[in-house]
């Protein structure tokens, strides 16, 4: 298998570890890529970014209010 964030892992494909990372593991190497993408167009002076840990990406929530989302223009 393979370690990753002290977390053995079996041989094969994983579809989602627990740092929402989409994972490879072989016998010579474990290759992932992430699950989410990073807001970047957003409203930087009334919103602030909280990462989702259970839908695996980042909320854009208003500062003064959390429960309110606020609009993404662009994410990478």
């Amino acid at each position: 298998g393979c370690m990753l964030d002290g977390k053995l892992y079996p041989l094969g494909e994983i579809a989602r570890t627990e740092n929402c990372f989409r994972c490879s593991c072989s016998r010579d190497a474990m290759r992932c890529c992430s699950l989410f993408h990073t807001p970047i167009g957003y409203d930087k002076e009334n919103c602030k970014v909280v990462f989702n840990k259970k839908t695996c990406d980042y909320d854009v929530v208003q500062k003064s209010d959390p429960s309110k989302e606020c609009p993404v223009y662009s994410r990478v």
